[in-house]
């Protein structure tokens, strides 16, 4: 039995007293975060992984019946008629009716690239006017966009909102340029059964 305070320091003097480790805030689960803070952050992952180089803010909206019109230097004056005059059958087509602007960016991306990359010269985007719409303002938007992102795409040579029959102001024809592919096939097919200036000189 110990009787006194000097007594218990004797018996408790070769005790090591208990380490406790330092407290670590525990990091919420996904399971505890909420809805919008996992959409948030998925978000931000992707457009972390995005190589679309096209804007996707801070273009102004045009009128539904506003001519689109690009043609980049070069680009014979004979050839832009016929694109306007919808003289080149449209050898693929985007129809973006209904796309939000991050979903029409991502597509018209592809697709101008992918049809450069088969070789396609002539294509049609189809916007929309939206003069009957309730989303009216929406397409407007998508319109402004579309006017804006093929003129940074570098496969785009020139464009034009669509003649009549091909779909108007709700549409636009888009010249590409030559893939590499089809340059080398015409330099092929030029050359073929042709003889060098050596070897005819020789």
């Amino acid at each position: 039995m110990i009787n006194s305070d000097d007594d218990f320091l004797s018996e408790m003097g070769d005790v090591t007293p208990i380490k406790t480790e330092a407290r670590v805030r525990r990091k919420p689960a996904a399971a505890d975060k909420t809805a919008a803070q996992l959409r948030r952050e998925a978000a931000v992952t992707e457009r972390g992984r995005d190589t679309n180089p096209l804007a996707d803010e801070g273009v102004r909206a045009l009128d539904p019946w506003f001519v689109l019109e690009f043609k980049r230097p070069g680009i014979q004056n004979g050839v832009y008629r016929k694109l306007k005059k919808g003289s080149y059958a449209a050898e693929a087509r985007l129809d973006m009716h209904r796309m939000n602007v991050q979903r029409a960016r991502r597509e018209i991306y592809g697709f101008i690239n992918e049809c450069h990359e088969l070789g396609l010269r002539s294509v049609l985007v189809v916007h929309g006017k939206g003069e009957r719409s309730p989303n009216s303002e929406a397409v407007g938007i998508l319109k402004g966009f579309v006017d804006h992102w093929l003129r940074e795409l570098a496969p785009v040579q020139a464009f034009h909102s669509a003649p009549a029959h091909m779909g108007g102001t709700g549409a636009v024809v888009v010249l590409l340029a030559k893939s590499e592919e089809k340059k080398r096939e015409n330099r092929e097919r030029f050359m073929r059964g042709r003889v060098s200036y050596e070897q005819s000189s020789s």
